[in-house]
C-alpha cells in the first residue's frame, strides 16, 4: 500500500475513538487495573501471557464501533472466553514473553557487571522508587533493552493477533502471513509512525504543562494526574486503532468476525 495509507490508518482511527471515547477510556482503564496485577507471583504471569488475547478484545470493540454498534466492557475478555481462540492467544502471550526477555537479556549482556543487581531486582518486584538508585548510563542500558523488547514483541504479534481472531488463522501460518505483511507495507508503517509521533508531541507538552500545574499539590494536583492519564490511556488507545485499521484494509474482516454487542451486553456495562 502507498506511503499515504498510514495517515488515513491515523485518521480513521481518531474517527473510530471519538464515536465511543467515553467507553473506550473506561475499556483501558480496566485493563490498565488487569495489567497493575502482573507483579502477583502466579496470576501475574497469567496475565501477562494473556495480554495477546486482551488486545483482541480491543480490536474487537473496534469492530463493533466500525460496524455502528455500542461496546461493553466484556467485549475486553470475549477473545479469551471464545473457546476455538483461547489456546492460540495464550501460546502467542508465552511466545511473545519469551522473545521479549531473551531480546533484552541479548541487549544487557556484557552489562551486567555495571548494573547493581539487588537494584534490579526490585525493579522486576515493581518497586520504581529503585530507578532512581541507578546512574544515567545503568538507566539507558535498561531503557534501550526495554524499547527492543517492545519493538521485537510488537513486530511479532502486530498482525499476528488479529489473524488469530478476526482471520480464524493457526498460530503459525498468522506469524508468517502476519510478519510477510507487515513488512511488505512498510511505507504506510513509516509514514504512521512519523503521523503518530506529531501526534504524541502535543501530548507531551500538555503533560509536562500539567505537571507544572500539579507542584501545588492538594485537589489541583489529582485532578491534573487525572487528566494526563486520560490523554495517556486515549493516545494507548488510537495505537490499537491504527492497528484494527491497518489490519482491515490489509487483510478485510469478513463476516465470520464475532457478532456485534447484544443489549445483554450493554446492561452489563450499566
Amino acid at each position: 500500500m502507498p506511503f499515504s495509507k498510514g495517515l488515513t490508518w491515523l485518521m480513521r482511527s481518531m474517527s473510530l475513538l471519538r464515536r465511543q471515547a467515553g467507553r473506550m477510556i473506561l475499556i483501558a482503564v480496566l485493563m490498565q487495573v488487569i495489567l497493575g496485577l502482573t507483579r502477583l507471583p502466579v496470576v501475574g504471569f497469567l496475565i501477562i501471557i494473556s495480554v495477546p488475547g486482551l488486545t483482541a478484545g480491543i480490536l474487537e470493540v473496534f469492530n463493533v464501533i466500525f460496524k455502528g454498534g455500542t461496546p461493553g466492557v466484556n467485549l475486553l475478555f470475549k477473545p479469551l472466553l471464545s473457546g476455538t481462540h483461547t489456546g492460540r492467544l495464550l501460546v502467542m502471550g508465552a511466545i511473545i514473553f519469551v522473545v521479549g526477555v531473551l531480546s533484552i537479556s541479548l541487549v544487557l549482556s556484557g552489562a551486567q557487571d555495571s548494573l547493581d543487581t539487588e537494584v534490579l531486582s526490585r525493579i522486576e518486584q515493581g518497586d520504581m522508587d529503585a530507578i532512581a538508585l541507578l546512574d544515567q548510563q545503568a538507566l539507558g542500558k535498561i531503557i534501550a533493552a526495554f524499547m527492543v523488547g517492545i519493538a521485537v514483541s510488537g513486530t511479532l504479534s502486530y498482525f499476528t493477533i488479529p489473524l488469530i481472531w478476526f482471520g480464524d488463522r493457526k498460530l503459525v501460518p498468522a506469524l508468517s502471513e502476519g510478519l510477510r505483511a507487515l513488512f511488505a507495507n512498510w511505507r504506510p508503517f513509516l509514514m504512521l509512525a512519523l503521523g503518530l509521533m506529531a501526534t504524541l508531541l502535543p501530548v507531551v507538552i500538555v503533560s509536562g504543562i500539567l505537571l507544572g500545574l500539579a507542584a501545588a499539590g492538594g485537589l489541583i494536583a489529582v485532578i491534573v494526574m487525572a487528566v494526563i492519564m486520560i490523554l495517556l490511556l486515549a493516545f494507548q488507545m488510537l495505537l490499537f486503532g491504527t492497528q484494527y485499521c491497518a489490519y482491515q484494509d490489509i487483510f478485510g474482516i469478513g463476516d465470520h468476525s464475532p457478532p456485534q454487542e447484544s443489549e445483554d451486553d450493554s446492561q452489563l456495562l450499566a
